[in-house]
């Protein structure tokens, strides 16, 4: 989750204060090229009916470029199952630059941070080593981490691991950003370890008494990186890559270990500061630890999302543990009215009726908003390679645009109409 539940670098990862309603977009420091617009074609499976497969098309590029009229660079999106029909239109479209000092256009299976996503992946791996008998949810952290949590009032004797996943811990969320693009060139190559950050946090009284409240936590999942890196012997991106990624196929999805750069084909990732320079390429980072390391594509986030709905990936005892959900606090009610959050998954009103499922992520210089059915058969994944350093209401634009796009594209899968409101 992201303007939601992120894992941001302060404006990034995750917002301090509850975003405003209403907001006014900050002035976009330079000039865009022309937008680029593209759909796959080998995608429509139907080339006939030209006619109704563009009115469908244009549903779905409309919302692209509403989304980068909120001033993100580039955009791209995908639908995966559903329909495939005649009328259906094009699974992914673009819109924007990939480059603005190139114009290129933006790629529709371009790599990309997927921040917070990873949280969901995780969360998985601990689920699986849960069904293994290999942990407990209701392990403490001290269990297994033990003496690490401790001081000013945290104490891992008193929360669990299903605390964790559900951000339920109350363990303080102290980490460090990047407000200006100096912040940025100075730390870029240099990361606080997951160790360090727990640290910071512990330098902070609890936001709450453990399961007694609900705060977005990166720390939790750092965490939880090092939970399973203690109950397999091997580093949790490793679990992923075994558990997940090379069963699932997911080729496209990766730890980028001790690399600042993301693969080819990619838009270059921009961050809107406050201050001069105002629009920075951000796109080199080091910082990939468990509350949001991984990089991917649409493809991938689409196909690991279906495969875990529909029930592919955890027995279903670990399924169902995963989509108990509890409320959001007021701060991430306001960019996702009447959310609830299970274990690194979140469920979120449809504008056409019902729920759906979804994590999404903020890291520096890229967002991702997704909407996946219950049942897994259909996915939605949005990926813009613009953030925002100025205010957390000039996240929420583009948080809405990029929301909207998504959930109205799993609605017109499900053959539902959407509400008036």
């Amino acid at each position: 989750m992201p303007a939601h539940p992120p894992r941001n670098r302060r404006a990034t990862r995750c917002p301090r204060a509850a975003l405003a309603v209403t907001a006014t977009l900050a002035a976009a420091a330079v000039a865009l090229p022309p937008a680029f617009a593209s759909a796959n074609p080998g995608e429509t499976g139907h080339p006939g009916s030209q006619g109704s497969a563009r009115a469908a098309h244009s549903d779905f590029q409309r919302d692209a470029d509403a989304v980068r009229a909120t001033g993100a660079i580039g955009v791209q999106a995908r639908i995966s199952g559903g329909r495939t029909t005649p009328t259906s239109g094009p699974r992914t479209v673009t819109s924007g630059t990939a480059d603005i000092r190139t114009g290129r256009s933006v790629p529709a299976d371009g790599y990309f941070r997927i921040a917070s996503n990873t949280k969901t992946f995780v969360a998985t791996v601990v689920l699986q080593l849960s069904a293994e008998r290999k942990l407990s949810l209701d392990d403490t952290v001290e269990r297994w981490l033990p003496g690490l949590v401790r001081g000013n009032g945290n104490d891992g004797r008193r929360i669990t691991l299903r605390q964790l996943l559900q951000h339920t811990s109350g363990i303080h969320d102290d980490y460090p950003g990047f407000d200006s693009a100096a912040a940025y060139y100075e730390k870029r190559f240099d990361p606080y370890t997951p160790r360090q950050l727990v640290e910071r946090a512990m330098r902070h009284r609890p936001d709450f008494r453990p399961g007694r409240g609900w705060a977005y936590s990166n720390v939790g999942y750092m965490l939880l990186g090092m939970v399973i890196e203690k109950a397999t012997g091997r580093t949790w991106h490793t679990e992923v890559r075994e558990r997940l990624l090379e069963p699932l196929g997911l080729r496209h999805t990766y730890h980028p270990d001790d690399s600042p750069a993301i693969r080819t084909p990619h838009a270059r990732g921009y961050q809107r500061f406050a201050t001069a320079p105002k629009l920075v390429d951000v796109t080199l980072l080091k910082d990939a630890n468990a509350s949001g390391g991984l990089i991917g594509t649409t493809a991938d986030l689409n196909r690991f999302f279906r495969a875990l709905l529909g029930g592919k990936v955890l027995k279903p005892a670990q399924l169902k543990e995963m989509k108990r959900t509890v409320p959001l606090n007021k701060e991430f009610q306001v960019p996702y009215p009447g959310a609830r959050y299970g274990l690194g998954l979140m469920k979120s009103k449809l504008p056409c009726g019902g729920w759906y499922w979804s994590h999404g992520g903020d890291e520096i210089g890229y967002m991702t908003r997704n909407a996946v059915s219950d049942d897994g058969r259909v996915a939605v994944t949005a990926s813009m390679s613009t953030e925002w350093s100025t205010s957390a209401a000039d996240t929420l634009p583009q948080h809405r645009a990029a929301t909207g796009m998504v959930t109205r594209a799993l609605c017109t899968e499900r053959n539902l109409p959407l509400r008036q409101h």
